[in-house]
C-alpha cells in the first residue's frame, strides 16, 4: 500500500503546483488565437482529475511491481510529474507558447518512458498510464496549433 500512498501524495503534489501555475482567464491566455478543436474550458478539469488519479494508480502499481528498482522508478515518476506541473509554469505563467512546446517536448519524453517502464513490469500499470500520454500527445498538438497561430506575438 505505501507505493500507492507514495505516488498518490506526489500526484496531488504536481496537480495542485500545475493548476497553481495555470492561468486559463488571463489576459494573454484570452488574446490567443486557438484552433477550432480545442476542447472547452470545463473539459479540462473534467478530463486531468481520472487522470491524475490513473497516473497515481499507475505509477503505485509500477513501483510496487519492482521493489528493486523502486528509488528510480520513484525518481522517473517524479520527474515526470514535475515536468507536468512545470509546463503550465512555462506556458501560462511565462505566457509563452514556444517554452511550452520545449516543457511539453520533456514531458512526452519522461512519458515514453514511464509508459515503456510500466509496460515492461506490469500490463495493468501501463493500462493506467497510457491514457495520460495520449492525452499529453494531444495536449502536445494544440500547443503546437496555438503556437504557430501565434508566432508573431509570443515568445
Amino acid at each position: 500500500m505505501r507505493p500507492y500512498l507514495v505516488t498518490g501524495l506526489m500526484t496531488a503534489a504536481a496537480a495542485a503546483a500545475g493548476g497553481a501555475g495555470t492561468t486559463p482567464d488571463s489576459a494573454w491566455y484570452r488574446s490567443l488565437d486557438k484552433p477550432s478543436w480545442q476542447p472547452p474550458p470545463a473539459a479540462f478539469p473534467l478530463v486531468w482529475t481520472p487522470l491524475y488519479g490513473l497516473i497515481a494508480y499507475g505509477t503505485g502499481r509500477l513501483v510496487a511491481s519492482d521493489p528493486e528498482h523502486r528509488a528510480g522508478l520513484l525518481a522517473l515518476t517524479g520527474a515526470d510529474l514535475a515536468a507536468n506541473a512545470g509546463w503550465c509554469w512555462a506556458f501560462f505563467r511565462g505566457e509563452s507558447t514556444t517554452n511550452g512546446l520545449r516543457a511539453i517536448a520533456v514531458l512526452n519524453a519522461l512519458n515514453v518512458g514511464l509508459l515503456g517502464a510500466a509496460a515492461r513490469r506490469d500490463r495493468r500499470a501501463a493500462a493506467a498510464i497510457a491514457p495520460y500520454v495520449a492525452w499529453t500527445g494531444f495536449a502536445t498538438a494544440l500547443n503546437a496549433a496555438i503556437w504557430r497561430r501565434n508566432r508573431p506575438a509570443t515568445r
